[in-house]
């Protein structure tokens, strides 16, 4: 599931900052974490910018039906 999917990556994110932030990588190793959580931020932005699109809002009508009607930026 893709929720799963960006939480799994948000979570490794954390991680992978924490590492950075510790100061206890060599510089090769720090590299390559860096890499790795520039590819995970990515992924998860992606996610958020596909997840904006999609989002729509329920509007109760007098009726007490809902209508759907796509999220408009302002």
């Amino acid at each position: 599931m893709a929720v799963e999917k960006f939480e799994s990556s948000l979570k490794r994110l954390e991680e992978v900052v924490k590492k950075l932030e510790a100061g206890d990588l060599s510089l090769e190793e720090s590299l390559k974490a860096f890499e790795e959580g520039v590819k995970q931020a990515g992924f998860c932005s992606r996610k958020l910018d596909e997840a904006e699109k999609r989002v729509e809002l329920l509007l109760k009508q007098k009726d007490g039906s809902f209508i759907r009607e796509e999220f408009k930026e302002q």
